[in-house]
Formats: C-alpha cells, structure tokens, sequence
C-alpha cells in the first residue's frame, strides 16, 4: 500500500504537469472509483476547472480546484496515478483518466480496484479521522508520548490508527519497531520515555529516508513517470526484503501477525514483553 512517503513523492512529482492546467474531461473505465458524489455530479463539478494545488494528508492526495472546492484520492493498497498524453494507450488496470487542456493525461492505475475519487467542498471529512503529520514541526516526541499514553492495544497496531498519526503504515511500522528496538506486541501505553524518543527519532529518519528515495516499490507502488521508487532497497525487515537474518544480529527474522496485519521483526533485538 502506498504509504506516506509514496503519497508525497506522488505529489511532489505530479504537481509541475497539473498544478495551472485546466480538467477538460474525465474519462471512467471502471466507475466505481468516484465514491462521492455521483458520477454525473462528480464529472460536473471537476470538469471545467483549473488545477490550483496539491497537498497530501495522511495518506490522502487533496488536489485544489479554482472553483474553491477539492478532487481528493486515496491509492489505497495498489494504486498509482501515472503521467501520459492523449496519443498513449491508457497503461493496463487503468480505471480513471483526467485529461488537461494541454494534451496530458492523468492515468488512475489501480489493479485490485480499492482506490477512490471524491468531489469534497472541504476537507473536514478527512481531518476527522487523521492525526498529526509526523514530519510536521508540531510533532514532537511529547506529542507522540501523548498519543501513546493509556494505549493497551499493541504498538504495531497503534501506528497504524490513522487517527493516532497520519500516513504511517505497515511497512514503515515495522521499519520503525526495528530501529528502536520495539517488540511490535508492545502495549503502545507501556513504552518508557526512552523508548518513545527513540521510536519517535526513527519515524522521522526512516520517513525523510524514504521520500529521498521516492518511495518503496514493493509491489505495485509507480512514481508518476511509470519508473519505481527505491526505498525499500534500504529497508532492514518490512515485507521480508531485508534478508532472512536480522542485519544486526544474524537472528532469523520472522514473520507474525499482529491484530491480523503481517509483520516481520528480529525476535533477540525486539524481544516480547514479560
């Protein structure tokens, strides 16, 4: 799944071929991809209008529209929104085009079909179920701390609650959870202060990390130019990609589930709590 750093080097990337250009149709090849509103009031309200900005939220792709109003995107777990122009056949698993005025297309490539489009006049919506930004000044390892205080579910788990911080997701969960040293089964409340700046310091390390190298290419993740991020070629346990044996101490790594998300962790650096 595209997480935070997949979604900002997908913003970063697509903002000079949008941002000044004008929607002149939007072609649906599977149209359940438009959760709200309609697809007739959708292609109503976004056609028309110029391109003014692009954010990201979380995990959210928030793209300002002149009329005041927003096209907002969520790759969820296979998607990507890759560049091309009218003459290109449409890539293969297209579900959506947005075409410009100036001949560019807008592919929405999804294989598995769990990405969505929304028209929204605000973003109230999606700012009630985020939390902070972890790579905003605002998120200290006191904020962290609070948002961890009282939590008896696991710390895997935790970080993944977008309502506890935004954008972080399985892989870069488990990337941090290495890095300090965290047993992902962790009740989040019962890590020490240490171990909250510890584990605070590697989110936003392995984070930055990532965005510099555009993303992880695990699975089906594309940077807009169609060509693959290389995050993951750093990655030390996540997804399985850093080696049968812990680089630390040469324990086999090994793979759990943790309230059902799959996880891999070094059993001696992360050890279970008592």
């Amino acid at each position: 799944m595209p997480e935070l750093p997949e979604v900002e080097t997908v913003k970063n990337e697509l903002s000079p071929y949008i941002i000044g250009r004008r929607i002149t149709g939007v072609t649906l090849v599977w149209e359940g991809i438009v959760k709200q509103p309609s697809v007739e009031e959708f292609r109503s309200r976004i056609i028309g209008q110029e391109i003014t900005g692009i954010e990201r939220r979380g995990k959210y792709l928030i793209i300002s529209l002149s009329g005041g109003d927003l096209l907002v995107i969520h790759l969820k777990m296979t998607g990507s929104l890759l560049i091309g122009q009218d003459s290109l056949e449409p890539p293969k698993y297209t579900r959506a085009i947005i075409h410009l005025d100036n001949g560019t297309n807008v592919f929405f490539r999804d294989p598995r079909k769990f990405g969505v489009m929304r028209w929204l006049k605000d973003t109230s919506s999606i700012e009630s179920k985020l939390g902070p930004e972890p790579l905003e000044a605002g998120f200290t390892a006191q904020v962290l701390a609070e948002r961890l205080a009282k939590r008896t579910a696991p710390i895997k788990a935790v970080l993944l609650d977008q309502k506890v911080i935004a954008g972080i997701g399985n892989m870069y969960a488990d990337e941090a959870l290495f890095a300090a040293k965290i047993n992902p089964w962790r009740p989040g409340g019962s890590l020490s202060q240490q171990e909250i700046k510890r584990l605070h310091s590697v989110i936003l390390k392995i984070l930055r990390a990532a965005i510099e190298n555009k993303g992880a290419s695990v699975d089906t993740y594309f940077r807009p130019d169609g060509t693959e991020g290389t995050a993951h070629f750093e990655f030390k346990v996540a997804h399985g990609l850093g080696g049968k044996t812990c680089p630390d101490c040469g324990t086999p790594i090994e793979r759990i589930a943790v309230r059902n998300r799959g996880t891999y962790f070094c059993p001696k650096c992360q050890p279970a709590p008592s």
